[in-house]
């Protein structure tokens, strides 16, 4: 049984007037490769590496799943989305429902921005949601319920706005921001709300549709359908570089205007990605490791993270020992933030906000995965891509392992960091000890 580490949460260590600003920046599927501050080499980004050279670049974050739904609820929730019973993406009623999954997540859940308001923040959720609402789950919980001041989402969330969903679809033609418009006006919304809010602490969740495909970066490679429905032309290594050179600008404005700004509240910006990239290009898009999008191997679930903030967060660093997990941002962020967890809750995560202080500090719980619970429901990465359904990070080790226990893979990370060596067989001790602690997990989850 593994059991969360708890701190001695208090208020009184950080007054009102130091608590951060504090603006979660979530790419939907960028890789590492995306950016050339981590290794990239077919693309210009250098507004992010203007970012990672003023902060902090963490080359060992993991996101909570290698899909979307189920990796942003561990950011909210600070916990496994298995505990909630968010597996995959959430679709329609019957699609949840092949998936073992719930229509949208838990408003009962702990929530950041809920823990974050009632410590004094103002709180915000700026585009894409995906953690209930759309298709035919017409009753998910309003924003504020999860607590949230403000909630403009896209498509598939409680409050669609109506400038990003003109139709009853994730992007249409006529809708008045068109896709490569949309990183631009989450942007503006988000700088609108920290200027509605000068005189109390913000938290925005600014959660970008990009680089997600299709990649539509301007009206000339977009493909109208019948009913006004709109798609990319064809997702090419040439258009990815289009929309990645707008994010990449609208990053940069966003940071712009916060280096700008007269205000004497310190301010903490990560950005981050949900999962890994698909297509990979080769693994071009995962400098070289294996997996993608929908896979449990390193390539679908370790991504960029950077943390910002000048004067706050050391400049100049680069984390390479450090293995952070999305279920760590909560316990960290309300470090951070002066705020205290709620009574009786325990995350899964732990508290390493040293880590965004440009200390070295090592995790003391492994990390869990699962994706995939049958063959019939879950969208898989073709060929070498496709994991097993479950996988445990302890240390440098990292196991792999069907949920009937079959197909055990065993890696040293430290040593093989692109999964190329099953070590299973020379060191059976570790690869059954890891067995049983993944199972044991899985068992665990609703």
């Amino acid at each position: 049984m593994i059991v969360p580490i708890l701190a001695c949460w208090t208020l009184a260590w950080l007054p009102p007037t130091d608590q951060p600003d504090v603006i979660v920046v979530l790419a939907d599927d960028l890789g590492p490769g995306d950016l050339s501050g981590f290794g990239g080499t077919g693309f210009n980004t250098p507004n992010l590496d203007r970012m990672a050279e003023e902060g902090i670049r963490f080359r060992r974050y993991y996101a909570a799943s290698p899909i979307c739904s189920p990796s942003r609820c561990g950011i909210l929730t600070g916990q496994y989305p298995g505990r909630w019973r968010i597996t995959s993406f959430l679709q329609t009623r019957a699609g949840n429902r092949a998936c073992e999954q719930a229509d949208y997540l838990d408003p009962e859940a702990p929530s950041l921005p809920r823990i974050l308001r009632a410590a004094g923040y103002a709180t915000a959720h700026v585009g894409k949601w995906h953690l209930g609402g759309g298709r035919d789950v017409d009753d998910p919980p309003p924003f504020s319920s999860y607590g949230y001041d403000l909630g403009l989402g896209t498509w598939e969330s409680p409050s669609p706005h109506p400038d990003l969903t003109a139709r009853d679809w994730i992007w249409s033609a006529i809708d008045p921001v068109k896709r490569w418009d949309r990183t631009s006006w989450m942007v503006d919304q988000t700088l609108q709300f920290l200027g509605d809010h000068p005189d109390r602490p913000c938290f925005v969740n600014l959660w970008l549709d990009d680089p997600h495909t299709p990649w539509v970066p301007s009206v000339d490679d977009q493909r109208i359908r019948p009913g006004g429905r709109a798609s990319g032309k064809g997702d090419t290594p040439e258009r990815l570089r289009g929309v990645m050179a707008e994010l990449d600008r609208q990053v940069g404005r966003l940071l712009d205007a916060l280096r700008a700004r007269e205000s004497s509240r310190p301010v903490l910006v990560l950005f981050l990605s949900d999962n890994g990239p698909l297509p990979t290009f080769e693994r071009s898009r995962t400098v070289g490791l294996l997996g993608s999008k929908l896979s449990l191997f390193e390539g679908g679930i370790r991504v960029p993270m950077i943390a910002w903030g000048p004067g706050f967060i050391p400049a100049g660093r680069t984390n390479e020992d450090t293995v952070l997990s999305a279920i760590d941002l909560l316990p960290t962020l309300c470090r951070l933030c002066g705020a205290e967890l709620p009574p009786g809750f325990e995350p899964d995560g732990e508290d390493l906000s040293p880590a965004l202080r440009g200390e070295l500090p090592h995790r003391s719980l492994p990390i869990f995965w699962e994706y995939g619970r049958n063959d019939e429901s879950f969208a898989y990465p073709r060929g070498e891509h496709r994991s097993p359904d479950l996988a445990v990070l302890d240390g440098g080790w990292k196991l792999l392992i069907d949920d009937d226990g079959s197909r055990p893979l065993l890696y040293d990370l430290l040593l093989d960091p692109t999964e190329s060596r099953d070590l299973g067989p020379a060191e059976p001790e570790i690869r059954d000890r890891l067995s049983e602690m993944v199972l044991d997990w899985r068992r665990s989850l609703p």
